[in-house]
């Protein structure tokens, strides 16, 4: 990686405001954003040196030295973060004056890549290809498998554009990080709400009455688990009250949990709103939980590079009306900050 060469304080140089390149306040943006030279000449379509040089000319015309050797990446200075909101805001209403949106979903024929569970999809995508039809019959939508419950990677890859989940610890990552004065290099919304029940097939033995706690600790259990790990969220629950239950099961899928279950005597967990959607839901029993689970939040998150781009925009727009029409009552809030979440959420 090429690090700032002279990170030493240079002397301050009387600039007028008139002869300043405002190319250096763009860099300046995307170097903050990222914490990274390498990372921000990526997104700048830039060398290394020239982004380089361009915060040496920075440094120079403010007088300041702006970033310091930090490790494996750079430290902003307190000037630094000081100026970077004005900047970052100045820059965004720039934008939008010079370049407005021009997204024309009649005429567009892009393609999007979401990544969301089987539940997530079944619930939204129908509304969201009727949204297509009557919208932007020329769009395209791309639909991968939720495999991990922290799509960073892939979303700082351009694999997905935006992925649809409950995402507990990367959001209190992020809002721990966004706390700690460090540039956050995603967004992310809140689309709705979902109640998890636990659901078993109709003969089982303990279909006809309400399930105690006792039974269901005793019982053999199947789990929605991403990662193939045999402990999630509901896990962490029954930690709280000193419980456990054995899982003698797990599936990457909750349609496959449902299948699994009409067929045995196995116990699952399913989001409420899920069941209806699979067919199965004449097979199926569903019981509350003898026990408090929070509701899961579904969230959708994005990288950050994508924030100002119109047909982005309108994508997360589209989202937005659908999970509403879908979950009547559940109004999502507009795009949320990190600081928004609390950082005691855990993963399932």
């Amino acid at each position: 990686m090429v690090i700032v060469e002279d990170l030493c304080m240079p002397s301050a140089i009387p600039h007028s405001f008139r002869t300043l390149d405002l190319n250096l306040l763009r860099v300046f943006d995307e170097v903050m954003a990222e914490r990274s030279l390498t990372r921000a000449a990526h997104n700048l379509s830039l060398t290394q040196p020239a982004v380089s040089n361009a915060l040496r000319r920075l440094r120079e015309a403010l007088g300041d030295e702006l970033v310091r050797r930090h490790g494996h990446g750079i430290e902003p200075t307190p000037r630094a973060l000081a100026l970077w909101p004005s900047v970052r805001e100045a820059l965004r209403q720039l934008q939008a004056a010079i370049v407005p949106s021009a997204f024309e979903p009649q005429q567009a024929n892009s393609t999007f890549v979401l990544a969301m569970a089987d539940a997530t999809a079944a619930e939204l995508m129908g509304g969201l290809a009727r949204q297509l039809e009557l919208q932007a019959p020329g769009v395209s939508l791309r639909v991968l498998p939720l495999t991990t419950r922290d799509p960073r990677k892939m979303l700082s890859e351009d694999s997905a554009d935006i992925a649809l989940g409950y995402f507990p610890a990367v959001l209190a990552d992020l809002t721990a990080r966004a706390q700690s004065g460090e540039a956050i290099p995603f967004e992310h919304q809140r689309l709705y709400s979902g109640e998890y029940v636990c659901v078993m097939r109709k003969g089982h033995p303990l279909a006809k009455r309400p399930i105690s706690l006792q039974a269901y600790c005793a019982a053999r259990h199947l789990l929605v688990s991403f990662s193939g790990r045999a402990y999630g969220f509901v896990d962490e629950a029954l930690a709280t009250i000193g419980q456990q239950r054995r899982i003698v099961l797990t599936v990457n899928q909750f349609f496959t949990a449902g299948r699994v279950v009409v067929n045995s005597d196995l116990l699952t967990v399913l989001p409420r709103h899920f069941v209806p959607t699979t067919g199965m839901a004449h097979e199926l029993v569903l019981h509350e939980l003898p026990f408090d689970v929070p509701p899961v939040q579904v969230h959708a998150l994005w990288h950050r590079k994508r924030q100002q781009d119109s047909p982005h925009q309108w994508l997360r727009t589209q989202l937005q009306q659908v999970a509403r029409q879908a979950f009547e009552g559940q109004m999502p809030t507009t795009a949320m900050t990190t600081t928004d979440i609390p950082a005691s959420d855990i993963a399932k």
